[in-house]
């Protein structure tokens, strides 16, 4: 698509690192608004989405070095060439998750409350992002002849060129997207402080494997050919989420 927004001299702007911005700063700002409706400190909130997006960024990175070390054997910078594409978003999840902990309980603020202010933003954020891949040309799709195929001609671009290929990226935009639709419908209704968090994980985590069913790049496999890394991984999320979602929205019923 277009890997590179433009070149002058030395700096290069590339659109996934611009988009990929975009998105997070658009989610932490809305989210740190959203919690000074909700009685939050802005500084807080702010100061909290700042911690997100550090930590979210090297889980992200960390886990997709880990899934294809083999491609950094020969080339260690590699590990810095972020705007070639080369993060997984559960990584990203679970490294998170500690650092909102260890952040909510050092500012004793409610986990659940603050997590249902985010959980909508994140799903913003992150369908931003994924226009990024698309641009980038990671996280490709299978190679397709239906109508839907898109065609990568910038040599430039990560995914294979001159090729009709699914657009899986697409595909995740509009998965979180739909959720963060979703999540912004539920909120004024919701039975329970956690319901949007964990809506966002069930239905991310659902939507997430259907999607790398379709997915054409190297990813790393939890059995080969047949779970990808995420699917594994979003299996287990989906599992917990789901378990706690059911007993809380009982005990909320009672």
């Amino acid at each position: 698509m277009l890997p590179v927004l433009f070149k002058i001299g030395p700096l290069t702007l590339h659109t996934y690192g611009l988009l990929a911005a975009t998105g997070l700063f658009t989610g932490v700002y809305l989210a740190a608004r959203r919690g000074a409706k909700e009685g939050f400190s802005g500084d807080l909130t702010m100061d909290l989405g700042f911690y997100l997006v550090v930590s979210a960024i090297v889980g992200a990175r960390l886990l997709y070095v880990v899934v294809e070390y083999r491609m950094f054997l020969h080339d260690p910078l590699k590990l810095f060439k972020m705007w070639e594409g080369g993060l997984v978003f559960f990584g990203g999840v679970l490294a998170a998750i500690p650092v909102a902990v260890w952040f909510i309980r050092r500012h004793k603020l409610p986990f659940w409350p603050l997590a249902d202010v985010f959980a909508p933003y994140v799903a913003l954020a992150h369908a931003i992002g994924r226009l990024g891949c698309l641009a980038a040309g990671c996280c490709y799709g299978k190679p397709t002849t239906s109508w839907l195929g898109i065609v990568f001609k910038d040599p430039a671009s990560i995914a294979p060129i001159n090729v009709p290929l699914l657009p899986t990226q697409i595909f995740d935009s509009a998965n979180e997207f739909a959720i963060f639709l979703i999540l912004i419908a539920v909120r004024p209704h919701k039975r329970f402080q956690g319901e949007l968090v964990l809506l966002w994980l069930i239905l991310y985590s659902a939507g997430r494997f259907v999607v790398e069913m379709f997915r054409g790049d190297p990813r790393g496999w939890v059995v080969e050919g047949v779970l990808s890394t995420s699917q594994g991984v979003g299996v287990l999320v989906f599992i917990a989420s789901l378990t706690v979602f059911v007993r809380m929205w009982r005990k909320a019923a009672k």
